[in-house]
């Protein structure tokens, strides 16, 4: 969530349910209630399961379920705050325009001017085994499109060409000069499944504007990023029910843009034009110029989301407190999932605590998992 790998980092293949029992499924709830009421709380999701049909969770215990399974991720660096997140239940909603209203709210919500908050909305399960549930086919609520051209060439996020090319194909209309960040519109299907086309009001979605504490060019660059990464395509699995409709948020690490984003070679690769600007020698890796204009990207990054008060963390600041978290965890008896490739910050990892970390990964739920796209 905050600070959490799995914005963008990596593009993670999809998991099959955790195989544990159904005692091991509940477990979680005892963190919720205690006494007889746990124990009839136990019976009444037994007998859900039991019968093949999605846990009959409250809204209490769905609220437990989001913030335990974000505490269990291991791709994720930004979980000490787990008991911050606000849990929105919304397994009333069967339409993709209720869908997309709530979707709106969460946005905002989350946005918070700037201050932004931890937020996961949840949608409703399938009825039955391979039945219908809602879907939303963006990866993330905020995204720009990629265009490919037809000499191989592309403009925008490299990342998003395939969503592009379904939001076209339902008959998306791109800005008449398209961009390099063109804001992609949203694709929600209800329990029908059928995808619905939902285009993003102006001023939806909070974007900072980038520029560097030192050098005036930068700004002439016109690079920009939006404020809060919601992900939406990947599902919740709680108490035996996957919700694939579960969009959620934290805040930004630096990194996220600055090293991977913008500067990966099949994203933005914007390392090359920094590295000119810069006036760096790039005939030869030995000169470092990659790492001196990452180094300078990043830092426009930090200063403008602090300069534009949207809140971001910077990967010292996100290692330190995941060490403060493993620190409480083992406190409470609880050993840390945590895979350590997805932990470890991409600029410069030697100098954080998490480098020099050992860790293991291993099944958990709640938990999140990804899915393949719908149209796949």
């Amino acid at each position: 969530m905050s600070g959490c790998p799995l914005h963008s980092t990596h593009s993670p293949s999809s998991s099959p349910p955790v195989a544990v029992s159904t005692d091991d499924e509940l477990a979680f709830l005892a963190e919720a209630h205690h006494g007889h009421i746990l124990e009839e709380r136990l019976a009444l999701c037994r007998s859900a399961l039991l019968a093949q049909q999605p846990a009959p969770l409250t809204c209490s215990e769905l609220t437990w379920a989001g913030r335990i399974a974000w505490r269990n991720h291991a791709r994720c660096i930004g979980r000490l705050y787990w008991r911050s997140l606000t849990v929105r239940d919304h397994r009333h909603l069967d339409s993709a325009d209720e869908i997309a209203a709530s979707l709106r709210e969460h946005l905002e919500f989350a946005q918070a001017d700037g201050n932004v908050r931890p937020v996961l909305t949840v949608y409703a399960p399938p009825n039955r085994p391979g039945g219908l549930a809602p879907r939303i086919w963006n990866h993330q609520l905020c995204a720009y499109a990629g265009y490919r051209h037809r000499d191989g060439t592309f403009l925008g996020d490299p990342k998003n060409i395939a969503l592009t090319e379904q939001a076209l194909a339902l008959g998306w209309q791109p800005p008449s000069t398209p961009g390099r960040f063109d804001l992609l519109p949203w694709i929600v299907a209800g329990r029908d499944g059928s995808p619905q086309l939902i285009p993003l009001p102006a001023g939806l979605v909070r974007e900072v504007r980038l520029r560097h504490p030192q050098f005036a060019w930068f700004e002439k660059l016109e690079l920009r990023w939006y404020a809060v990464p919601v992900i939406t395509d990947m599902r919740l699995h709680a108490a035996g029910t996957d919700y694939p409709a579960a969009p959620f948020n934290g805040w930004y690490m630096g990194t996220e843009i600055g090293a991977r984003n913008l500067a990966d070679t099949d994203r933005y690769n914007l390392l090359p034009v920094i590295a000119e600007k810069l006036g760096l020698d790039q005939r030869s890796p030995r000169s470092l110029w990659k790492d001196r204009a990452l180094l300078e990207l990043n830092a426009a990054v930090l200063h403008s989301y602090e300069t534009d008060g949207v809140k971001l963390v910077d990967h010292h600041t996100a290692s330190a407190e995941f060490m403060k978290f493993c620190e409480r965890e083992k406190s409470a008896g609880r050993e840390v999932s945590a895979r350590w490739d997805w932990i470890v910050p991409p600029l410069s990892p030697a100098t954080t605590t998490v480098f020099h970390t050992p860790m293991r990964e291993f099944p958990t739920t709640p938990d999140f998992h990804a899915q393949p796209p719908v149209w796949v």
